[in-house]
């Protein structure tokens, strides 16, 4: 099987992964955000794993993957 091709397609799949998390934390956040009356003392943890998700899917988008 060739290599070549295949580091495109890596590439394509942790971008699009990186979008879709970056999507799900955006959606994580503003809920969190919007209703943190009904939340109460869980709002932060919340917060806090919206921050790592978008995070991780920052670092998905700016990662390169070994030629």
């Amino acid at each position: 099987m060739s290599e070549e091709g295949d580091t495109f397609w890596v590439s394509l799949a942790e971008k699009g992964i990186g979008v879709i998390l970056i999507i799900v934390s955006a959606l994580m956040l503003y809920y969190t955000a919007t209703s943190t009356d009904t939340l109460g003392a869980f709002a932060w943890l919340f917060g806090v794993l919206g921050v790592i998700v978008l995070a991780i899917g920052v670092f998905l988008l700016l990662v390169k993957p070994p030629e």
